[in-house]
């Protein structure tokens, strides 16, 4: 058997000296190390101060969204109403009904810095995206915004017209097809610019017609579409497809003209987009009946509305809370479909209900006034 130790090389002199006097002693670096260190850490502290400095200064490509103003479409401007109605007898309203909006700079409209950029991330009340990414190139960001002056007008359309059909007024319409998605089982049997008459049987005299058919079907079932083309009448039978919310639609787009009977203005140069249409709506229903819905409640809200009443969900839901609570508003009606955006991130202070339809808002604001809000959905 051979027997292997491990032998430990050879110390060099004043080895076991050295290393007895370092246990007992602590070591104490040069006035050389000294200096070099004092030296770095003014160079590092010096580095990041001017860092600092720069992230203060220099303007940064982003967009900072926040709460905007916020508008009561019950109140008036130098005597003249908000919402304007011409064309039917209108009542004293009080109260308040307020649509929200966001405002969204960047910084070559409105310099700031990184460092702001990053107060923005940090705060409930505002979102930071690229600036590319919400406004796009110069072209895309001047479409965008001639977009929003087209869909501001078209809410306004649409919020009269749901408005009155939810009143009992029936408002004739004229409905072309515009579009048929290549997903939709309508494509190969209706066409760009047919006039849609009849749906399951019964004439489509006014846009709700439509509405309440699709609204009773389920998603998947069928529906009996009758249009004239070329003069003729001619009958089609195709399934609905689900929307993703469970409503059912044909997958087309139609182009509404409107007989509406009354006159609408409104008194804003300086909102754009379609997210001002339920409060629209709402504010046309409360002036045109004699019933005090409100009873003094202050009430904000958002979401787009089309001709048959449905609400629709809208961007920026948390910034639009935040201003409606600034604005002293105590109660806001949501989209159903912004309620996850919405779910714990609620100002202290304010209540919040979801609505589907323009009947659930009118409801909502009328349980409001009573001060019966137990039943009410929240998010």
């Amino acid at each position: 058997m051979v027997d292997v130790s491990v032998v430990p090389p050879p110390q060099p002199p004043g080895a076991a000296d050295a290393h007895a006097w370092r246990e007992s002693e602590p070591l104490v670096p040069s006035d050389k190390v000294v200096a070099r260190r004092m030296a770095i850490i003014s160079v590092s502290g010096l580095a990041a101060s001017f860092l600092i400095a720069t992230l203060t200064v220099l303007p940064s490509a982003f967009a900072i969204g926040g709460p905007g103003p916020t508008f009561d479409t019950l109140s008036s401007v130098d005597g003249t109403p908000l919402v304007e109605i011409s064309g039917a007898p209108t009542f004293p309203a009080s109260g308040e009904l307020r649509l929200t909006t966001v405002s969204v700079s960047r910084a070559g409209d409105q310099p700031f810095t990184l460092g702001r950029v990053l107060a923005g991330w940090a705060s409930p009340r505002e979102y930071v995206l690229p600036a590319e990414y919400v406004f796009g190139s110069p072209d895309e960001a001047k479409q965008v915004k001639q977009q929003a002056k087209s869909d501001w007008i078209t809410s306004q359309e649409s919020a009269t017209v749901a408005a009155l059909e939810e009143l009992g007024t029936p408002v004739p319409a004229t409905i072309r097809v515009a579009e048929v998605m290549d997903t939709s089982n309508a494509k190969g049997k209706l066409q760009k610019d047919d006039m849609i008459v009849a749906v399951n049987g019964k004439d489509v005299v006014a846009y709700g017609d439509l509405s309440k058919v699709l609204r009773a079907t389920t998603p998947g079932g069928d529906v009996a579409v009758t249009v004239t083309r070329a003069g003729q009448r001619i009958d089609y039978v195709f399934a609905t497809e689900d929307d993703g919310t469970g409503r059912a639609i044909m997958g087309i787009y139609v182009d509404p003209t409107f007989d509406i009977p009354i006159h609408v203005t409104v008194q804003i140069d300086s909102v754009g987009g379609p997210s001002a249409g339920l409060m629209f709506s709402l504010a046309i229903m409360d002036v045109l009946t004699q019933k005090d819905e409100l009873r003094g409640a202050k009430v904000a809200g958002t979401g787009t509305i089309d001709a048959g009443g449905d609400v629709g969900p809208i961007g920026g839901i948390r910034m639009k809370l935040y201003g409606a609570k600034d604005a002293g508003a105590k109660y806001f009606l949501v989209p159903v479909e912004n309620c996850e955006e919405v779910a714990g991130h609620v100002p202290e202070g304010l209540s919040v209900f979801s609505v589907d339809t323009l009947d659930d808002a009118y409801n909502a604001i009328e349980h409001i006034g009573a001060g019966d809000t137990v039943n009410l959905p929240t998010c």
